[in-house]
């Protein structure tokens, strides 16, 4: 029987890209394997993945997507808390997954299921059918580190993270804030908080964990891991760090995939193409960042003051109390949203672009001399493979913790610093931006970031960390 091996992504974009990147890897060292993606329908934005599936399937035959059933929430889901929205859809696709599970085993012989932190429902599932359970972790090692290592933090309070208001010590990472913990873990009362807990004792069960980084990006998490610190009551199993790898694709919401004229991807670079090598500081949130209208106006107002060249993408406030876009967003009103002028005064050194941008094209652009970035592991690594140094303005998810990592470990990234209700104000902002292009301190970040590229152009060599580490995990699939 032909070898497979099945990848669960989560829903979200960003996840699935990670995920049939992984797919990609795997068939370079092994082009014999048959890949089978499991896609459970998104509770958000749909449609968003469509275009990517749909690309990937006519070119790469031997990556097979298959669509899990719709399933039905119960009408009481709170479907604003999308982290929850997220879990209840895997919950309820366990007996899809077994299903299939079960009719790819009839052709197949099922080498490893590799599952998303977030589909860890699907454990269970996976053990009982006897194919061994592997975790693609798609964010960066110390974050793992703090989730193998949660439970014990657990059970050393009573309180909520939010609430302690002192310095955790996690193995292997930076003296982090207990409120820049991932933004699901902060509230021990929010049932999302007790789904994070199981998932992550789950973690040191499974057959071993691959994850989207390098050993020079993040040495000592690594180590810390590996010699078991992070589960103090148990085994670690095999750490693989693959990565880093990048989806050279577009991440819009929506499932447009060719737009023309203000913000499609000619009239982005065109204008790239004209400006001076490094000059330009790029502004880009992510597939689910917003602001509110008041913050976009303070935004401008940095940027007008910073007297830097800028390339901004913009997206529409919030609507209907959700701090992220899980709904398709419709294209913003420029004139409406940002200070009166604005557009006019700065349209020398400045564009504003809607919605979206080609965001590795921008940032491997030679124009581009700084991102200030939402801390998304998928937008940091790009950052790192374009040598491009950071100003970390975390949003959701686990992206405050990013910033520690970002700022204080691996020092690649200025910090942006809001207020205790998380608002910036403009004069941080033109602050951070000069900090970044004019002064020692953004010199200091640029040369880290530099050699973070080369170290991870060494790494994806034949004979570097992550192509070793490839090879060990197929040497596991053999044993098992």
């Amino acid at each position: 029987m032909v070898e497979a091996v099945v990848l669960y992504p989560s829903p979200p974009i960003g996840h699935l890209l990670a995920m049939v990147e992984l797919g990609k890897l795997l068939l370079s060292h092994r082009p014999s394997l048959s890949i089978h993606i499991l896609i459970a329908t998104p509770p958000y934005q749909a449609e968003s993945t469509a275009p990517h599936i749909a690309a990937v399937s006519s070119t790469i035959p031997s990556i097979v997507f298959h669509k899990l059933p719709k399933v039905t929430l119960l009408p009481s889901t709170d479907v604003t808390h999308h982290e929850f929205l997220t879990f209840e859809v895997l919950r309820l696709s366990n007996p899809n997954v077994h299903e299939t599970l079960l009719s790819i085993s009839k052709d197949y012989k099922v080498r490893a299921f590799i599952m998303d932190f977030f589909c860890t429902v699907a454990f269970k599932v996976v053990v009982d059918l006897s194919i061994p359970p592997y975790f693609f972790y798609t964010s960066g090692v110390a974050t793992l580190s703090s989730f193998f290592y949660l439970p014990t933090l657990h059970n050393n309070t009573t309180k909520s993270f939010k609430e302690l208001n002192l310095l955790l010590n996690i193995p292997g990472v930076p003296p982090v804030p207990s409120a820049d913990m991932p933004k699901p873990v902060l509230d021990r009362n929010d049932q999302v908080y007790h789904i994070f807990i199981n998932n992550s004792m789950y973690l040191p069960k499974s057959a071993g964990i691959i994850i989207n980084s390098f050993e020079s990006l993040e040495p000592r998490a690594i180590k810390a891991i590996r010699d078991g610190l992070c589960v103090p009551d148990g085994p670690t199993p095999p750490l693989y760090c693959i990565g880093p790898l990048i989806a050279d694709v577009d991440r819009r919401s929506g499932a447009r995939s060719n737009v023309a004229g203000e913000g499609a991807p000619d009239d982005c670079l065109m204008w790239l193409d004209n400006q001076p090598s490094k000059s330009v500081v790029f502004l880009c949130f992510g597939s689910l960042g917003l602001f509110s209208a008041q913050q976009l106006k303070e935004i401008a107002e940095g940027l007008e003051r910073s007297e830097q060249r800028f390339l901004w993408v913009v997206r529409n406030p919030p609507s209907e109390n959700l701090s992220v876009a899980i709904k398709e967003q419709s294209e913003p009103d420029l004139n409406t949203l940002l200070p009166m002028g604005f557009l006019e005064r700065t349209k020398e050194r400045g564009k504003v672009v809607k919605s979206w941008a080609p965001q590795v094209a921008v940032l491997n652009h030679d124009s581009i001399g700084g991102f200030v970035t939402h801390c998304g592991w998928n937008s940091v690594l790009e950052s790192v493979c374009a040598g491009v140094p950071m100003v970390a303005w975390p949003l959701y998810a686990e992206q405050r913790f990013n910033r520690v990592l970002l700022v204080e470990e691996m020092k690649i990234a200025l910090p942006m610093v809001e207020s205790e209700t998380g608002f910036v104000d403009s004069s941080e902002v033109e602050k951070r931006v000069r900090e970044l292009m004019e002064w020692e301190q953004g010199k200091l970040v640029r040369e880290r970031t530099v050699a973070m590229k080369h170290a991870a152009k060494a790494a994806m060599s034949e004979g570097g960390s992550s192509r070793l580490a490839l090879a060990k995990l197929f040497e596991s699939w053999k044993k098992e």
